[in-house]
């Protein structure tokens, strides 16, 4: 049977459906936020990882949920978040710049077993990789996930204004890329 979101909640806040709600969200969300955070983290385990850890967090804190966005966009929220997190932890670990960050998930991208460097996509992936964060992030939601600026405003606390500013940087660094590649 398929739920609403909404029906989900309520069963999730009764003890006797709370389990059989979780597994229907984790069904309905799991393979949308895996490729949200593969996409931004690059490596299928780091993703893997991440997305168990914002499942574990939904299943702690969805009581709390006040209902005031989407359930998507509350989701999307934590998963964005743990992936800002975890690439936050990889420099601080590493003790190293942003740009070894960046030579890091390219170089996971291309250890990847289809990378192959003369197709578009994985261009389109390197090309990427070379965005400054913030920008990645928003190319991801707006390019891969189709997502509205509204719904990316609420999911990363920006105005929409800013969000279409730094989409179309974004897409202004790709073209460049690509047509130097």
């Amino acid at each position: 049977m398929t739920y609403t979101d909404q029906q989900l909640l309520a069963l999730f806040r009764s003890p006797d459906t709370r389990e059989q709600a979780f597994t229907a969200l984790v069904k309905r969300y799991q393979e949308k936020l895996y490729w949200h955070i593969r996409r931004l983290v690059i490596d299928h385990e780091d993703a893997h990882d991440l997305l168990q850890n914002v499942f574990i967090k939904v299943w702690h804190h969805l009581d709390d949920f006040r209902e005031e966005s989407q359930l998507y966009t509350w989701l999307y929220r934590i998963a964005t978040n743990e992936c800002l997190t975890f690439l936050e932890q990889q420099k601080k670990k590493r003790a190293i710049s942003l740009s070894d960050v960046e030579n890091s998930l390219e170089n996971k991208l291309k250890a990847e077993k289809h990378f192959d460097a003369n197709k578009l996509e994985w261009k389109l992936q390197q090309a990427i990789l070379k965005l400054p964060e913030k920008q990645r992030v928003v190319f991801h939601l707006r390019y891969y996930d189709e997502m509205p600026y509204e719904t990316m405003s609420r999911i990363l606390h920006t105005s929409e204004g800013a969000l279409k500013a730094s989409y179309h940087h974004a897409v202004k660094k790709i073209v460049a890329y690509l047509k130097d590649d």
